[in-house]
């Protein structure tokens, strides 16, 4: 594992649409991952048509940044129509990889193209045996199922010889490998095939044998979070940290994506991270959308302590919200120019979070429109003009908080 011992991992994060994808290259990712209008496991999710692909390509490779596309189905007969002509569109637009779980997909992405295959963690690769399979097959990336350790995982990739992706970040299924078919019963939704309705997220009644009945998430699990897990990589490295993510907010992209970049960077130019600056970056990763947190199997193995069982907002809580995204900065006028995303108030302060360095808090003294007249509270989907914050630019997150302790 030498040559790997003193590399920085990639970090790999969401790009839910485009507006994502640049917010998490912006603040810090080396690579995203996105999904087709098509073959993909998240249907709910907005995903990218053929022409924002090629505007994601472009935006990505101008910042010397990777693409990764999701073919992670697994399809029926019917699904694979047009999935060649879909290949030969991903290689003209030079995407980086696509990711893979199903051997019919990954042999049509062999027959039609070369682009370069990872293996989805859907493919439940938990072994080097295993690994070494897929390797034969022509893929050159592992994205390792979330049941494995960090050492584990880091084993795989010195005795496969391959490059492996661990999730490190965001929401887990509580099925093995997200094999689930609760909603395909529940919803006629084929989790498989990009419909989960993530039905382990809903509140269950539950009658027992002796009469009692009880109300909670019992299929539900706590948020993955590996901040802690960081100092291990220095000892048991990985090509790339993933971020989980694609239906999650601009706001939980830029700064999960922020606090990972930074920590990473701290962690590879000094001996190892201190347990104060290991709670910083936690205390920046609580103000994004989660639930309660858990190391999942990242050191040990998962037990009981992983399950969430609380009744708030159906388990996803944060005081922070977005209030808006800086459109453009006016030296001239000393004015940024912002899209509203969530209301806020003359006076109220808010948080802009520059791609690099300590957020900075300010308070909202002027809000004008575009007409120049003020306002006492700004609406969502308009644009509004703020005195300009030192250091802002297009695409900075300005949020704000909504509950106080």
């Amino acid at each position: 594992m030498g040559s790997l011992l003193q590399k920085k991992p990639e970090i790999l994060s969401p790009a839910g649409n485009l507006e994502k994808l640049k917010t998490a290259i912006l603040y810090g990712a080396d690579a995203v991952y996105l999904g087709g209008q098509e073959y993909g496991l998240r249907s709910a999710a907005e995903n990218f048509s053929r022409i924002e692909i090629e505007q994601a390509m472009e935006f990505a490779h101008k910042r010397g940044r990777k693409v990764y596309v999701v073919l992670n189905a697994f399809l029926h007969d019917e699904d694979m129509q047009g999935l060649d002509d879909f290949l030969a569109f991903l290689e003209k637009s030079q995407v980086d990889a696509v990711i893979v779980a199903d051997l019919g997909v990954l042999r049509q992405v062999r027959k039609f193209s070369k682009i370069p295959i990872h293996l989805s963690t859907q493919a439940s690769c938990l072994n080097y045996e295993s690994a070494l399979f897929w390797k034969e097959q022509g893929v050159c990336r592992i994205v390792l199922g979330r049941e494995l350790s960090l050492q584990e995982s880091s084993q795989i990739a010195a005795k496969a010889g391959l490059e492996v992706e661990i999730f490190i970040h965001g929401s887990m299924c509580m099925s093995y490998s997200g094999h689930c078919l609760i909603s395909n019963f529940t919803q006629g939704r084929d989790s498989n095939r990009g419909g989960c309705a993530q039905s382990c997220r809903f509140e269950y009644s539950l009658e027992r044998e002796n009469g009692e009945r009880s109300q909670g998430f019992f299929l539900s699990s706590k948020d993955l979070w590996g901040m802690r897990a960081l100092p291990l990589l220095k000892e048991f490295p990985v090509h790339s940290l993933k971020i989980e993510g694609r239906m999650k907010s601009a706001l939980y992209v830029g700064g999960v994506t922020k606090a990972y970049r930074a920590a990473i960077d701290l962690l590879f130019s000094s001996p190892n991270l201190t347990e104060e600056q290991i709670v910083h970056f936690e205390q920046e990763l609580d103000k994004s959308v989660h639930r309660d947190f858990c190391t999942g199997n990242l050191l040990n193995s998962a037990g009981l302590e992983s399950v969430y069982d609380e009744r708030v907002h159906n388990g996803e809580k944060s005081d922070y919200a977005i209030a808006g995204m800086v459109l453009e900065v006016s030296q001239e006028t000393n004015q940024m120019f912002i899209e509203v995303k969530n209301s806020f108030n003359l006076g109220q302060t808010l948080e802009l979070l520059p791609f690099q360095g300590e957020n900075i808090a300010f308070q909202a003294e002027h809000i004008l429109n575009l007409i120049g007249k003020s306002l006492e509270r700004t609406k969502p989907s308009s644009v509004i003009a703020l005195p300009l914050v030192a250091g802002a630019e297009a695409y900075n997150i300005i949020r704000v908080r909504t509950q106080c302790n």
